[in-house]
């Protein structure tokens, strides 16, 4: 076995070049466990392997290693990115609201129901058709066949119902 064989003198090199490579690494990856990681990936990846028989300089073989797996931890570590967001507090942080915001909020949209549903027909009507639908005035106007003022006044009408029908629910936050 050639010296370049020996897989003691790749250790070698790793041992020797240890510090000034996790400092390379660190500055590549931005930070000094990362670079860690991928020094301790280093050694198992080259305790794992055959040694090729070309390797002339064992300490270029090892930051070649070295260099490709720090690679593969920017490019795991993007689609991480991708997946969570940057911020890695974020994946753990719970935007969700309180239970109860929740029922809150179930006991504000059951009341809204209500107060639509005992709308007389027509204004209900329009009122779906303008807050819900997203028709302009003019468009419910038309598809009722009444005019445009009849259609602002049954709109009024109804935001007025449901005004008082929602009043202490909505001077709470």
């Amino acid at each position: 076995m050639s010296h370049s064989e020996d897989p003691k003198s790749i250790f070698a090199a790793l041992a020797g070049s240890y510090s000034e490579l996790t400092r390379r690494l660190a500055r590549r990856l931005g930070h000094h466990a990362d670079a860690q990681d991928v020094m301790q990936e280093t050694w198992i990846r080259l305790a794992r392997s055959e040694v090729p028989a070309q390797v002339s300089s064992p300490k270029s073989y090892v930051a070649r290693v070295a260099g490709n797996l720090a690679i593969d931890h920017m490019r795991a570590q993007t689609r991480h990115e991708r997946q969570f967001g940057a911020d890695p507090e974020a994946v753990v942080a719970d935007d969700a609201p309180s239970a109860e915001r929740v029922l809150d909020y179930r006991q504000r949209i059951a009341r809204l129901n209500a107060v639509i549903a005992g709308l007389p027909p027509r204004q209900r009507e329009v009122f779906l058709m303008h807050k819900f639908d997203g028709l302009s005035h003019s468009e419910v106007a038309s598809r009722l066949g009444i005019s445009r003022s009849a259609v602002e006044k049954l709109v009024m009408k109804a935001l007025a119902s449901c005004r008082d029908g929602m009043g202490d629910l909505l001077d709470e936050d």
